[in-house]
């Protein structure tokens, strides 16, 4: 993921400066779409490890979360 982000800077850079050719903004779209997904990963990676409890211990996490785990 980390490895995508000095392409996409260099091509925000360049789209600032200078404009984008129509190869470079597919590109550009494609690197950012790939970043996007990475992120969302792990976040979603995240909350799937999560387990929320209330001040007396019991087991109040959302439906939603409790759905992650069992998909993984």
């Amino acid at each position: 993921m980390l490895d995508l982000l000095p392409r996409i800077n260099e091509l925000a850079k360049k789209q600032r400066e200078e404009g984008l050719t129509n190869v470079e903004k597919a590109e550009q779209q494609v690197l950012r779409e790939d970043y996007l997904g990475a992120i969302r990963g792990q976040v979603l990676h995240t909350f799937s490890g999560m387990k929320i409890v209330d001040s007396l211990l019991n087991d109040v996490t959302p439906e939603k979360i409790r759905e992650l785990k069992t998909k993984d």
